[in-house]
């Protein structure tokens, strides 16, 4: 297993880690282009800061969550924010392709 330089966490990858099981888990996950270096953060449905990653050098980020409705927002280079509504399914993986 590859991992993120200084972390140890698995390096990010669209492609699900093994061992994840689906009908377990609600994933949201998408690739940000365009941008440079960015940051992902998800906020619950009432607009509540839930969590924050980095976006990988691909431009990949993953964010494991509860089912429900989801906000995420991309905070990229230059002052650029954008938020994104998202619907969490267990057994499903939301996916978002962000252009910044």
């Amino acid at each position: 297993m590859t991992q993120a330089q200084g972390c140890g966490a698995p390096a990010q990858t669209i492609t699900l880690p093994a061992g994840v099981d689906l009908s377990t888990q609600a994933v949201i996950q998408g690739v940000v282009t365009g941008g440079g270096p960015a940051y992902a953060r998800l906020l619950d449905e009432s607009g509540e800061f839930t969590g924050e990653v980095v976006v990988s050098d691909e431009g990949i980020f993953r964010f494991f969550a509860a089912p429900g409705s989801w906000t995420v927002r991309i905070i990229a280079g230059g002052g650029v924010t954008k938020d994104f509504k998202v619907e969490a399914k267990r057994g499903e993986v939301a996916q978002l392709e962000v252009a910044v």
